[in-house]
């Protein structure tokens, strides 16, 4: 290990980023806000020296901050974001876990190039707790891309190539017959399968048949798997992030409605620009770029989601994304025209908890504790666009669902 590697802390009570080279003998930190820290856990050491509105104070070794790390240590659990006890202290959370968004945004970038908005959604889902489909051609990153993600969170990884060979158990994974050493009695033993881990890319989901697509609706739904009777959870966090290339038809399975269902977001991830692209040819032909440091872990992922959990919504928020759901529904009184126009099946009930949701992942995201319209609006799209089934008078004139949905919301007003 050179003298010069370096590992990414950021501040429990501020969220305040900055790089601590390893092989230190200290275990203690101070940051520019006042609060004391322990690198190790991330937890304060002192919580009486953290007081608002403490003037920044610069320290050798690093901007604003004094740290050193223990020896021995090679990675450092980076933060540890406590639940909110108060009004004040969930606004505190709200603001340093914005931050720790563009720190792991900025981290990704170090790997892919552009993708912002894309990246921003998996963020979101994630947060919500719920899971995404990537749609999109080949090439453009869709596996790097959630592989980084989940480096950057220190979270267990898993790929799945779904192919058509691919059998439920190989997901799901199945009971093998062990003999014990000592009595030689012979018993089945569950062997885990690739679904329990925190992360899990379905590469190509739609090109396995529906029998072992529906191993993962149980898991995406219930986060645990049951096998021969017997019941097992998934670890926490756990999340299905699958892709989906648009334009291979023949030898695919297409989704049932039901599973599509079940990803909170549907994300189509377009080419780059012309500046983007260039990018991406010179960094990719040359010689391997920088390493992705750890920013959150699993414990402070939980704590985040539950976060989430704790933002308001006024009934005047829920009440019009209801109403957006409902006016996709061409069987009840609140569709528009052209939705009984176009529309076989709108959405069900889980599209307006996917709107609430991911409105109030985005808002904290983006330093804010309340939700408005507008957030419901900035989701209408990933979240709609696969639960909105369209007829053949709609294929016939070239709509797709989001031309559909995008109507939808110039049509439904917020009162």
């Amino acid at each position: 290990m050179s003298s010069d590697e370096t590992s990414t802390v950021l501040c429990p009570k501020c969220g305040h980023a900055y790089d601590v080279p390893v092989g230190s003998t200290k275990t203690r930190a101070r940051c520019k806000c006042g609060c004391k820290f322990n690198l190790l856990t991330g937890e304060a050491i002192d919580a009486d020296t953290a007081v608002a509105g403490a003037p920044a104070k610069a320290a050798k070794g690093g901007p604003g901050v004094k740290a050193e790390v223990s020896s021995g240590a090679s990675a450092l659990h980076t933060s540890h974001f406590k639940l909110p006890t108060s009004d004040s202290d969930s606004l505190a959370q709200v603001e340093a876990l914005g931050r720790a968004k563009e720190a792991v945004l900025a981290e990704v970038g170090k790997i892919i190039i552009g993708q912002t908005d894309v990246l921003s959604q998996i963020l979101t889902a994630f947060f919500a707790r719920g899971h995404c489909l990537l749609m999109g051609v080949p090439g453009l990153a869709k596996t790097l891309m959630v592989h980084t993600l989940a480096q950057t969170m220190r979270l267990e990884f898993k790929r799945i190539q779904f192919t058509p060979d691919l059998m439920p158990t190989d997901i799901t994974g199945t009971h093998i017959l062990q003999q014990d050493r000592d009595t030689q009695d012979r018993r089945f033993v569950f062997q885990k399968g690739p679904v329990f881990t925190n992360v899990l890319l379905a590469d190509e989901i739609n090109r396995t048949p529906p029998k072992t697509q529906a191993a993962l609706l149980e898991a995406m739904q219930e986060r645990k798997v049951t096998a021969s009777g017997e019941t097992h959870a998934l670890p926490s966090p756990f999340l299905v992030l699958a892709t989906q290339n648009p334009l291979e038809l023949e030898g695919t399975y297409p989704l049932p409605e039901a599973q599509l269902d079940r990803f909170l977001l549907l994300v189509k991830v377009d080419y780059p620009n012309l500046e983007e692209e260039q990018r991406i040819l010179l960094s990719t032909t040359g010689r391997d770029g920088e390493a992705v440091k750890n920013l959150l872990d699993a414990r402070a992922v939980l704590s985040f989601q539950e976060l989430v959990r704790q933002v308001p919504v006024s009934d005047h928020v829920a009440q019009y994304a209801a109403r957006l759901c409902r006016a996709t529904r061409p069987q009840t009184d609140e569709a528009p025209e052209f939705v009984r126009k176009y529309v076989r099946f709108g959405s069900g009930p889980r599209a307006g908890q996917a709107l609430i949701l991911a409105a109030k992942a985005h808002v904290v995201l983006n330093g804010r504790f309340n939700v408005a319209c507008d957030d419901i609006r900035q989701y209408a799209l990933p979240v709609l666009r696969h639960r909105v089934i369209l007829n053949f008078a709609a294929a016939s004139e070239g709509l797709d669902a989001d031309a559909v949905v995008k109507k939808l919301l110039e049509t439904v007003g917020e009162t």
